[in-house]
């Protein structure tokens, strides 16, 4: 059966225009009621700019959400994309499968960090945390270990939203409203310490005695009883929290003498952020499993994916071969449309070198962001790779609405995009920003920060 083409232009009619009704949706993280009084819509995108219903062009200065690494409106993503829904929409991978993830996994195994090359696709950051821990409490079990079923996160943590991701995460309000959670979680402490490291150009240089909090823990839990430590190489959603100086690298030395697996979430870390594929290379670190999404496919499509050490894999692979090793996996796992995007943005990041765009542009970025720093209300500024935060003193019993107030101006007065998180503003560019764009963001932001009480 063909759709005639008559329907192309009422469907791009209703993709750029305003909706007449905006009741029915529940906005996700949005204050709906404040929204929709004032909405913020966007229509389009190229490069580096979004186009808004109204027409104006917007400098993007956030990735998306931390996921266009390679810009908007990529002619081979969409290429690939269109090509790939005329020749299979769907097809399972339960029991049977389909060319392109088996390609994808491939091309993934070969740029992650030297031992993780079995890969487990997702659809989202959140759904590859869930995955990451199931896959750890899994591996112990396999191993005649099954008592290991603790869980470490770490304070000020952001996993995603599903039950594991917001039981490991440490932000309160992601936590409170829903129970419990898992049992046996515990949290290590955030190394954010603005008195001691305010400022900072780079990783901070106090906080390595924070690493041997896990020691702490494992002498509490006993080290026979955890399966996992998740955390962040950098923490993005708590408003981009910088490890010290070898805090990684003790927490993988601790993990290895208690026999404990390290994950490293790299869910906006990934696909070229700080310079690397993966942050995992760039701080030198490498961990058991990695959790990734939103860089792989450029945000044109729902997808994540999961590294998992070789070792760990092949825990799974001693029972008989008729039985399933895994008891788990998503339906959309491996999608064609997500695997034909992610192999056309591998390309794209490979043919432009934008891996290394982070650590090409990183000091220009870092004088441009530091340059900020004496304006009003501006407490620290954070920065590493192609991500930055500046941070605001909140309001005397209003927290966040100095930083909120500071992006509706960005947005509706400067025409530029960026995050806020609580009273942190927080950046994370497309990697194919020019020093040009650099100098225009901050300029904004500046000018933003200077009208805003």
């Amino acid at each position: 059966m063909t759709d005639t083409p008559r329907f192309h232009q009422h469907y791009q009619s209703q993709a750029t225009q305003h909706p007449e009704q905006m009741d029915a949706f529940w906005m996700p993280f949005s204050a709906n009621r404040q929204f929709k009084q004032k909405p913020r819509l966007l229509a389009s995108a190229e490069g580096m700019y979004y186009k808004t219903t109204d027409g104006r062009e917007i400098l993007d200065g956030t990735g998306g959400l931390w996921c266009c690494n390679a810009g908007h409106g990529r002619r081979r993503i969409i290429d690939a994309v269109q090509q790939q829904i005329a020749t299979l929409d769907f097809a399972p991978t339960f029991q049977m499968g389909h060319p392109l993830p088996f390609i994808l996994a491939e091309r993934l195994a070969e740029i992650a960090p030297a031992g993780l090359n079995k890969v487990f696709f997702t659809n989202s950051g959140s759904e590859s945390v869930d995955t990451a821990l199931k896959i750890a409490i899994a591996y112990h079990r396999a191993r005649g270990e099954g008592q290991r079923t603790r869980l470490i996160g770490r304070e000020k943590g952001y996993h995603g939203v599903g039950f594991g991701g917001i039981s490991v995460g440490g932000l309160p309000n992601n936590r409170k409203w829903y129970g419990p959670g898992l049992p046996g979680v515990d949290h290590l402490r955030h190394t954010l310490d603005i008195g001691r490291n305010g400022f900072n150009r780079g990783l901070p240089q106090h906080g390595l005695e924070l690493a041997e909090d896990l020691e702490r823990l494992v002498a509490l839990h006993d080290a026979s009883t955890i399966a996992a430590v998740i955390i962040e190489p950098i923490s993005g959603s708590a408003g981009v929290i910088l490890p010290p100086e070898g805090y990684l690298k003790r927490i993988r030395e601790i993990c290895d003498k208690y026999g404990i697996l390290l994950i490293f979430d790299e869910v906006i870390t990934g696909y070229g952020r700080v310079g690397k594929a993966f942050a995992a290379q760039r701080f030198g670190v490498t961990p058991d499993l990695i959790t990734t999404a939103k860089g792989l496919s450029n945000g044109s499509v729902p997808m994540g994916a999961v590294f998992v050490r070789d070792r760990v894999h092949e825990a799974f692979m001693s029972g008989p071969e008729h039985m399933i090793d895994l008891f788990h996996g998503y339906t959309y796992s491996g999608h064609p449309l997500a695997c034909a995007a992610a192999l056309a943005t591998l390309d794209i990041y490979a043919e432009e070198n934008l891996f290394e765009k982070a650590i090409e542009l990183e000091s220009y970025w870092e004088d441009g962001l530091h340059a900020l720093k004496g304006l009003p209300n501006v407490v620290d500024i954070r920065n590493f790779g192609l991500i930055g935060a500046i941070e605001l003193a909140s309001r005397q019993g209003q927290p966040g609405s100095r930083a909120y107030d500071v992006f509706s101006n960005c947005f509706h007065e400067k025409d530029a995009l960026i995050r806020v998180t609580g009273d942190v503003i927080a950046l994370s560019p497309p990697l194919i920003l020019e020093k040009q764009h650099i100098d225009a963001l901050f300029s904004r932001i500046a000018d933003a920060i200077r009208e805003t009480d």
